[in-house]
């Protein structure tokens, strides 16, 4: 039996790799996870999983070989909060709890894939993944940044398995704008498609930020990336343990922010029976609104990002991702049958 650990496996990203595992016949899994915000045990009751264990009393007990061996762990948990100021804790939660559990792991003989973030990248207008382009913007980007920094140094430049004697696994995911089921419990830090789902339910229209940065309302971009292709390609490296590194993990195409608002509106119309119409008839009809670009976030914002996927496909990985229009209709449908 393959015994796997997954961190953060109540939140987002983690509850879906233990689905995709599930879905593969494999459920000797250990979900670890912090269920002070006790609505996230959702996410897991529909999952078969082995066992649940704290993330308060877990890191320490596998350093010490408490769950025996172990295969992979895929390291999900974090503070994933960008807005969050407290830097200590940000650090102790995003680099030390990480950088402790990949010396456990390299001990312990278990593989480690870790959640990293496209956050590192910041003010960029270049999303590769080499130092010159790394530039975050908050102490939460920093403190994935500082991860994936680390290992650099641990694992060789561009993690040389043979370096220093390593010979398992490492690899960190710098995961971009991910969207998809199981994302509910994240409250404001839950994609632009979820916001906009409830928001069209509640107020019969969705809301963009205006004009800014050199882009037009509802123009800024960013790399969407379908959840389901990010368990994807987790499951693709788990398949492959000979691949390590640091890999974007997007869809590699960037899409307005107006394409989500576009695909979520027409596909609940869709469902009630309506016509599609265009984004200057939402427009017009008041049912897509624009609003001012808020000061707090001015210097701290993202307005473009498009992953390289260059490095990803040179390790032979070739998974095809969804766009915006299939991926955000397929998770509006989703949340209609589960939000009734």
């Amino acid at each position: 039996m393959t015994r796997i650990v997954v961190t953060g496996a109540a939140g987002f990203i983690g509850s879906n790799i233990i689905a995709g595992l599930n879905a593969r016949g494999l459920d000797d899994i250990i979900a670890v996870d912090d269920l002070t915000q006790g609505d996230k045990f959702r996410n897991l009751a529909d999952l078969r999983i082995a066992d649940y264990v704290d993330a308060g009393t877990f890191y320490t007990q596998f350093a010490n070989g408490h769950y025996g061996q172990v295969e992979a762990v895929f390291h999900e948990g974090a503070c994933s909060d960008t807005m969050e100021q407290n830097g200590q804790y940000m650090m102790d939660n995003n680099y030390t709890l990480t950088i402790n559990l990949f010396q456990a792991c390299q001990k312990r003989g278990a593989r480690l894939l870790y959640a990293s973030s496209a956050a590192t990248y910041g003010g960029s207008d270049t999303f590769r993944e080499e130092p010159a382009f790394e530039h975050p913007l908050n102490v939460y980007g920093y403190s994935k940044l500082l991860v994936d920094q680390r290992l650099r140094r641990e694992c060789g430049a561009h993690f040389e398995r043979t370096k220093a004697g390593r010979t398992h696994q490492v690899v960190g995911f710098r995961y971009f704008n991910v969207y998809g089921p199981r994302e509910q419990h994240k409250g404001r830090m839950a994609s632009v498609a979820f916001h906009q789902f409830n928001q069209f339910r509640n107020e019969g229209k969705v809301k963009l930020f205006g004009e800014y940065g050199g882009y037009p309302a509802g123009g800024q971009m960013r790399d969407f990336v379908f959840v389901d292709d990010v368990v994807a390609v987790n499951l693709w490296f788990f398949d492959n343990p000979a691949q390590s590194g640091i890999y974007n993990l997007g869809s590699g195409r960037a899409q307005p922010f107006n394409d989500i608002a576009f695909s979520v509106v027409n596909t609940l119309r869709s469902e009630s029976g309506q016509a599609a119409l265009t984004l200057d008839e939402m427009v017009a009809q008041g049912l897509l609104e624009y609003v001012a670009f808020p000061d707090a976030l001015r210097g701290k914002y993202q307005c473009y990002t498009q992953a390289d996927l260059t490095s990803l496909r040179s390790t032979g990985c070739d998974h095809v991702f969804a766009g915006v229009q299939a991926g955000v209709s397929s998770y509006v449908q989703w949340m209609l049958k589960t939000y009734r």
